[in-house]
């Protein structure tokens, strides 16, 4: 029956939980709730997030210890709230030393946190907003199925991302990603047989595809 996993039944017919099992069924998670990065500097994060990016200070924690772990050190844990409800987070944990810096320019680019808004207009309100507080702003970039500005958090250096949609299934391409995981795979596996650089073989691989159909979906710009 279909509560037997999380059920079971008494002698007099009375239905309880077995210890340990959940009647609930796990489904995918609905949203973001939060993302979370280290901050230096709560107070500079916290004027940066509320005053340009117009983000509203929602909650601030602190404690001595870590709760999920046990971990004796001082935290205050800070979250900024986007329109759809999701935060962005932060903890400052004095004394922490600096990280290293990252091994390629490639994971400055690649690592970064993109937020949506309304329309190709207001992407670029936004950056003659940002260049108005003196931030760098690359773009708008027409990426096809989306619209972007980019620009980095400057407290924290983190790369942040003003996006909006330009195509009403950009995220709604299931059969073609996995193709395109399938293909990029391969590529990769090939590669490694043959004692071949990867990075190589991928980079002829979508060369080939884009003098051959460079609408091709695999492709990182869709036709408007």
């Amino acid at each position: 029956m279909g509560m037997n996993d999380a059920m079971t039944a008494t002698t007099d017919g009375a239905v309880t939980e077995q210890p340990g099992k959940s009647p609930v069924e796990p489904r995918t998670p609905q949203m973001l709730s939060h993302l979370a990065y280290v901050t230096k500097d709560a107070k500079a994060t916290e004027e940066f997030y509320t005053k340009v990016l117009k983000m509203e200070f929602v909650n601030g924690v602190m404690d001595d210890s870590v709760p999920s772990t046990g971990d004796d050190f001082p935290y205050f844990h800070i979250f900024f709230r986007l329109g759809d409800g999701s935060t962005i987070a932060f903890f400052e944990a004095p004394g922490l030393p600096d990280r290293d810096p990252p091994p390629h320019p490639a994971y400055r680019i690649f690592d970064h946190l993109a937020l949506e808004v309304s329309s190709p207009q207001e992407v670029d309100a936004w950056k003659a907003r940002l260049e108005e507080y003196g931030l760098d702003v690359v773009g708008p970039t027409d990426h096809g199925i989306i619209y972007s500005i980019y620009f980095r958090d400057p407290v924290n250096d983190i790369r942040l991302e003003l996006t909006t949609p330009l195509k009403a299934d950009w995220n709604d391409r299931g059969p073609a990603a996995a193709e395109a995981m399938k293909v990029w795979v391969q590529t990769k596996d090939e590669a490694k047989a043959r004692s071949a650089e990867p990075a190589v073989a991928l980079t002829e691989l979508i060369k080939a595809k884009r003098r051959m159909l460079p609408t091709d979906p695999m492709l990182n710009t869709d036709p408007l």
